[in-house]
């Protein structure tokens, strides 16, 4: 009997052990449990400062990289207007002067004079009446030298431009209604690329701009027009090439004024074989501008090459004819080396110049500043 209360014993013994040692089991998994929770709170502030810092990194990164495109979109540096004109400026100023100076004042330095402005685009009605002026003031002024006379010719020229462009030459843009500017000129003077630049600069300037590819003879006029449109970010209307230009502008007028456009740009056909059909289209068009915008005035450019001389002067003289013309843009000035179109122009038309072209670049077709090109093309 004994024998078996201690076997009772025994197994009870080892079965409070056993617990015992369970229970100390338990408490170590308790206190592991504590321990992992503490880590596992530690490696998340951890992870929290690490992430905050790679966000700060990320945030200073992304600024950064923001900077870096707000001054890729920053306006290029423009060259100065003089060194732009410095072609024509050399080829016309310099032939007169080389001409002028160190001669004697008679007769045939004035036959002489009319041969190089005649020569140099100033056209045969400005020349005589401009030599006839020049004659009358050196009398009146008594002047001596040739160099008198050199410096009395700029002064007459440098007048009658200035004269001829005491309008506004910025466009009359207005704000809260529909703007239109409606672009004419012949084939190949820059009619198209001229409405890509003017487009990118009022959008530059805030403006939602919207551009008629009214040009429907060319193909490759349309997809000028596109070309410029993708490139400066500017909705383009467009129907298939041969269709009635009229039915484009009409188009295009229509979404401008239905979506609340600022300013809608129409290119037209450059066509000019027939004096009597060129005026018929022009007419049709401007009635459908005045139907759809309500409005009666509006912007009317022409494009004017400044290399093709005494043409360029011929074109503008028949759309001048034709349409109701607000400006002149006159392109590639840069190329020309005679430089003297831009007088018999704005003489004749008595219309301002509204931009002038200095070079190839989208910023190059600019705002014409008549102070800037006086300074620039008659300072020495």
């Amino acid at each position: 009997m004994a024998l078996k209360n201690l076997f009772k014993f025994g197994r009870k013994k080892k079965k409070e052990d056993e617990i015992e040692k369970e229970l100390e089991v338990a408490e170590e998994l308790e206190e592991l449990e504590e321990k992992k929770a503490q880590i596992e709170e530690e490696i998340k502030k951890e992870v929290s400062k690490i992430s905050e810092e790679i966000v700060k990194d990320i945030d200073s990164s992304l600024e950064k990289v923001d900077k870096k495109i707000e001054k890729t979109k920053e306006k290029p540096k423009l060259k100065p207007l003089k060194d732009r004109l410095a072609t024509p400026k050399k080829g016309f100023f310099g032939k007169l002067k080389e001409m002028l100076l160190g001669k004697t004042i008679d007769d045939d330095l004035y036959e002489e004079l009319e041969e190089l402005l005649i020569q140099s685009d100033i056209g045969m009605n400005m020349t005589i009446k401009l030599v006839e002026e020049l004659e009358k003031s050196v009398a009146k002024k008594r002047l001596k030298t040739s160099e008198a006379v050199y410096e009395e010719l700029k002064e007459l020229l440098k007048e009658k431009l200035i004269n001829n462009n005491k309008e506004n030459t910025e466009l009359k843009l207005k704000d809260g209604q529909l703007n239109i500017i409606l672009v004419v000129g012949v084939n190949g003077v820059g009619k198209t690329t001229s409405i890509g630049k003017i487009a990118k600069k009022l959008k530059d300037e805030g403006k939602k701009v919207i551009i008629g590819a009214g040009d429907t003879f060319r193909a490759a006029a349309i997809e000028q027009v596109e070309e410029w449109g993708n490139r400066v970010g500017v909705e383009v209307i467009k129907q298939a090439h041969g269709s009635d230009p009229a039915a484009v502008i009409f188009d295009a007028v229509s979404t401008a004024r239905n979506k609340n456009y600022d300013v809608v740009i129409l290119d037209t056909a450059g066509r000019l074989h027939n004096k009597r059909d060129l005026m018929k289209e022009l007419e049709k068009i401007n009635k459908i501008i005045r139907q759809q915008s309500g409005q009666d005035e509006f912007e009317t450019l022409l494009v004017i090459d400044s290399t093709t001389g005494q043409n360029g002067l011929e074109q503008a003289r028949i759309f001048n004819e034709i349409v109701d013309l607000t400006g002149i843009i006159l392109t590639k000035f840069d190329g020309t080396a005679k430089g003297g179109i831009i007088f018999p122009i704005t003489a004749e038309l008595e219309k301002p110049i509204k931009f002038i072209g200095v070079g190839e670049g989208i910023e190059d077709l600019r705002t014409f500043d008549t102070k800037e090109f006086v300074e620039a093309m008659f300072e020495d």
